[in-house]
């Protein structure tokens, strides 16, 4: 018994375990061994029962062009038994006469790999009648006893464009150009686009266009999303790709060469059918217009090469107005606008004998929205006051920088005062730190009177002793002579 069940176990598993493997099964076929010039090569993937998920890129070939990429599906019964079958064909456009070598290769499609013996192929002339590509044909053309023409694919025309937009064509050093690269159609635009390794074009695009001596607030553009503009009156959707705000260090021109940005543009059949590929995968290169930026020097100033440049303005504030002495306050002196955030420097101080301040903390925050560089930095300061006086924070405190909207320098000041009150600390202040050099020595030197009369004695000594010896040198230098 226990035998006759496992023999209908396996009777029943083995058709299940072929089925599988017939499932798996996935070939790879390569065009004829000569094409003309007006003809294409093609390498052709079908797999078995199953839709194409994934697959390697397919080699190059030397003497010949990639050109697209199609896709078919056909399905056959046969006694009742239906099979189906997936297929894509790389199309390859010969560039020159001559023999060409396809050397054997391995890819891994649907995860599987799958090798494929190389070949030669040789490309003659242009024939009066030529093969065409081996498409797409719909499958049911032979199951209904049909014999339909191979599809023609077009290009359909587009209009569409690839920018390199700055919102200024001059600054100042240190003033923020913003740079945007967008992949533009209309909404007239017939033209089927789709993005491919857009990292990769990104990553070489930008090493292009970015300034060598020019601080870079990149905006971080993780996604392309779609948006509607208008230009001259038509109706635009923009593609973001790229966008960044660069703070020119020197003064000269900035160079922004033109770029080009690959996209993925279908061509579609002719006369498409209900089966079968209707469109053909190309590429199609768009390129930017080259782009300059004139960077001017900033006006002479003596801090011309240490301030900040942009729009700004003074956010201040203080824990306490009035404070006693000796007792510490917490002022801060904020910095808010459009510039170069990260790049502002604490504010110059004055007076700073008269203020016991350590160096300050600092707290920045930086927004990056419509094109813009905004945001703040705080610089706190902890301040003790040991006299009793009324305190003008702007004796104390300055920063300057320069307007490039108004073409001149400016400076931010407080406006705030704080009342000191109480009894002077200068003397506790002094006890209670250590004032160093001979003072060290009080402790532990001798506080005995010295008789003054004895230091006179011992420099008539020693005069004496210089007088003599110059006598004496020069009674031997005589004698010699």
């Amino acid at each position: 018994m226990p035998i006759t069940k496992f023999s209908c176990l396996f009777l029943f598993l083995f058709p299940i375990s072929l089925l599988t493997a017939t499932a798996q099964e996935v070939k790879i076929e390569l065009g004829p061994d000569e094409v003309a010039l007006n003809e294409t090569f093609t390498i052709k993937i079908t797999v078995s029962e199953e839709k194409i998920r994934s697959y390697d890129p397919l080699p190059e070939i030397p003497g010949f062009q990639k050109q697209g990429v199609s896709q078919s599906s056909s399905m056959n019964i046969i006694n009742g038994q239906m099979s189906s079958s997936n297929s894509l064909i790389q199309y390859y456009k010969p560039i020159r006469k001559g023999q060409f070598t396809l050397n054997g290769f391995s890819i891994s499609v649907n995860g599987r790999n799958v090798s494929a013996a190389g070949k030669t192929i040789s490309v003659v002339d242009a024939r009066a009648s030529a093969g065409g590509r081996s498409r797409a044909i719909d499958p049911f053309d032979d199951f209904f006893g049909g014999g339909r023409e191979e599809p023609e694919y077009v290009e359909v025309d587009d209009e569409a464009f690839f920018s390199l937009s700055l919102d200024k064509n001059e600054v100042y050093v240190g003033e923020g150009v913003n740079v945007t690269l967008a992949f533009f159609f209309s909404e007239d635009n017939q033209a089927l686009f789709n993005f491919h390794d857009a990292g990769k074009q990104l990553e070489k695009i930008i090493n292009q266009i970015k300034p060598a001596n020019a601080w870079e607030e990149n905006f971080n553009i993780t996604s392309i999303q779609p948006d509607k503009v208008e230009i001259n009156g038509k109706n635009w959707t923009r593609f973001k790709i790229y966008q960044a705000t660069f703070f020119p260090f020197n003064s000269g021109v900035i160079d922004f060469p033109s770029v080009g940005w690959e996209m993925i543009k279908y061509r579609v059949a002719r006369n498409p059918s209900f089966f079968g590929s209707n469109r053909l995968q190309d590429f199609k290169t768009f390129y930017s217009q080259a782009r300059q930026v004139n960077v001017k020097p900033l006006p002479p100033h003596p801090l011309r090469n240490e301030v900040s440049v942009g729009n700004y303005q003074l956010r201040e504030s203080v824990s306490s107005d009035q404070v006693a002495t000796g007792e510490g306050f917490t002022y801060t002196f904020g910095i808010t606008g459009e510039g170069n955030i990260s790049s502002i420097r604490a504010p110059r101080k004055r007076n700073a004998q008269k203020l016991n301040s350590f160096d300050p903390s600092e707290r920045i925050q930086v927004n990056k929205n419509r094109g813009r560089i905004t945001g703040m930095k705080e610089f706190g300061y902890f301040i003790t006051l040991n006299e009793a006086e009324e305190v003008a924070l702007s004796d104390h405190f300055e920063w300057i920088y320069f307007n490039p909207s108004l073409e001149k320098y400016d400076t931010l000041r407080p406006t705030l005062t704080v009342n000191v009150i109480g009894d002077s600390k200068i003397n506790q202040a002094i006890s209670t730190s250590r004032l160093g050099g001979i003072y060290d020595l009080i402790d532990v030197e001798d506080n005995t009177l010295l008789n003054q009369k004895y230091k006179y004695y011992f420099s008539v000594a020693i005069n004496l002793l210089l007088l003599g010896a110059v006598v004496l040198l020069g009674f031997l230098i005589v004698k010699k002579q």
